[in-house]
């Protein structure tokens, strides 16, 4: 696996970092380590060429400080001049890169990304998978993994966890939200007339209906989980009722996990804006890190 990472010399870079580098098969994934000057040369306009390359040089350093040892050795400079997002995806796509990562600031928002609106647009405007670290899993442990399942990214993201080295200790868990509008525990203003026979038969239906969608997303959880990585193969799949975003970011926060991985399934500017999308909300929302990995048109 090919990873490039977005250094800055902060702590949530360094925190993207160390993550990654507990993710990674030492002896044969490859890192690159990415800077971009812009940001100083904007805040110290006057810095001479060769304090910009001594602070990039510090970057790196501390960047690869980071890394185990093993996989250090091996790692790649990148620098670019351009805007922060085209040097990111553009130096991703040059290098052939099979993960971006980002570190993130604080937990509200995605405009506290380290990158600010820069790393909105990495995740959206990139063709693949996009790691966003909120920190560093605590040493000594695993990590806690949520797989959401979606039928039109559940093939993306088997791919995407199958490239990574998941450390002992890790556990996954999997998750599927029944979204349908008529999934959920019955209305109170229908509870309230189902003495009424025709509302009765409707609040029949209506179970019905809520009953067959979750017995049949189980066993389509457990025939996901059967394409991930082993270490999602323990636990029973988790089936949620609601808001897909609300249910995922719940059930992370509940199960403490470190790690949700989702996928990113196309959809028009204007549905966005409208609507939302899962993978905003998550992302958004989630105290753990998250990686969004995309799902071709």
């Amino acid at each position: 696996m090919r990873v490039l990472i977005a250094v800055d010399g902060s702590k949530p870079a360094l925190d993207a970092v160390r993550m990654v580098g507990g993710l990674l098969d030492h002896a044969s994934d490859l890192v690159a380590l990415y800077y971009s000057p812009r940001d100083l040369e904007k805040r110290v306009p006057e810095a001479s060429r060769s304090i910009i390359g001594g602070a990039a040089a510090a970057v790196f350093e501390d960047a690869r400080a980071a890394l185990p040892a093993d996989v250090a050795a091996r790692a790649e400079f990148l620098q670019s001049d351009a805007a922060a997002a085209v040097g990111i995806l553009t130096s991703a796509a040059q290098w052939q890169a099979d993960m971006v990562v980002v570190g993130a600031r604080g937990h509200g928002g995605l405009q506290n990304l380290m990158l600010g609106s820069v790393s909105r647009a990495v995740v959206h405007g990139g063709d693949r998978p996009v790691l966003v670290v909120r920190e560093a899993a605590a040493e000594g442990r695993g990590l806690k993994v949520l797989a959401c399942h979606h039928p039109a990214s559940a093939a993306a993201v088997a791919k995407a966890l199958g490239h990574i080295h998941w450390p002992a200790g890790t556990e996954g868990l999997v998750i599927g939200v029944a979204e349908s509008l008529l999934a959920g525990p019955l209305p109170s203003w229908l509870e309230n007339r189902v003495r009424d026979p025709d509302t009765a038969s409707v609040a029949k239906a209506w179970q019905q209906e809520h009953d067959d969608e979750v017995t049949a997303l189980g066993g389509t959880l457990d025939a996901f989980a059967g394409t991930l990585p082993r270490v999602f193969r323990s636990a029973k799949p988790i089936i949620a009722q609601g808001n897909p975003g609300d249910k995922i970011v719940a059930t992370a926060k509940d199960r403490g996990v470190d790690l949700i991985v989702l996928g990113r399934t196309p959809t028009d500017p204007l549905s966005r804006w409208l609507i939302g999308s899962t993978s905003e909300a998550v992302l958004g929302r989630a105290t753990a890190s998250v990686l969004i990995v995309p799902v071709e048109k």
